[in-house]
């Protein structure tokens, strides 16, 4: 298992060392698709999973779910958060264990969610469903100094629900000139690329996980495709995860 880089009071020293910078993007990666923005004030978690939760789930089960990396640190001591993200209702996405202790220590934090699982999500938290911010693709939100703008994601293909709103989003976020994409959990799929060549984007996290069948993992990009889309679309960063 990786050990991070910066773990536990040596992490949160760095993004308190890092808080203030009136120009700079700050980016902290979290393990799994998780990453820490941080932006002049502002504090935004991308799908932040911080537990074990899926490892003692799924324990002596024919599809293990063993963390690559260590916690960086426990999510009952992220007191300064603004803003989450969620794209998706999979439990390294939005899990409870993750999410609930985040909420305690930053009470005045706001969670974005794909419309079509608003109601998922507020049952997972044992919230009211008015608490999460519902997203739909091409809608747009602004929270904090953060704005959001939804893309369709294809965790195989593009599912909606019945009112035809995606239950997979990445999100285009926008911090002052800066533009970041976070394309969750996705396989290419028709008209991403023409989607997001409307935007600057100055970072592009995309996974490269490709597919298991045998584990029974739904697909993702894997590291040429998500390389070849980085480039399609003018990313000038391309972080894999």
């Amino acid at each position: 298992m990786i050990k991070p880089l910066a773990q536990d009071e040596t992490f949160l020293r760095d993004v308190r060392e890092a808080a203030g910078n009136e120009s700079a993007l700050q980016l902290w990666w979290l393990g799994q698709s998780g990453f820490l923005l941080q932006w002049r004030k502002w504090h935004l978690l991308i799908a932040p999973y911080l537990s074990d939760s899926l490892t003692r789930k799924y324990a002596g089960s024919d599809q293990p779910h063993v963390r690559m990396t260590e916690r960086v640190g426990s999510p009952a001591r992220l007191d300064f958060i603004d803003t989450i993200t969620s794209s998706h209702s999979h439990t390294d996405h939005s899990g409870a264990e993750t999410l609930r202790p985040i909420f305690s220590a930053s009470p005045g934090a706001r969670v974005i969610v794909a419309e079509a699982n608003r109601d998922f999500v507020a049952d997972r938290l044992g919230c009211s469903p008015s608490f999460p911010l519902g997203q739909d693709a091409g809608e747009r939100a602004e929270i904090a100094g953060f704005r959001f703008t939804g893309v369709p994601a294809a965790h195989e293909t593009v599912e909606r629900d019945e009112a035809g709103r995606c239950r997979f989003l990445g999100f285009l976020i926008h911090a002052g000139d800066w533009a970041l994409y976070h394309s969750g959990d996705t396989v290419p799929c028709r008209g991403l690329e023409e989607q997001l060549l409307r935007f600057s984007i100055d970072v592009a996290i995309l996974p490269i996980n490709g597919r298991s069948t045998a584990r029974k993992v739904p697909g993702n990009l894997n590291g040429r495709q998500a390389a070849a889309l980085a480039r399609a679309v003018g990313a000038r960063l391309a972080i894999p995860c």
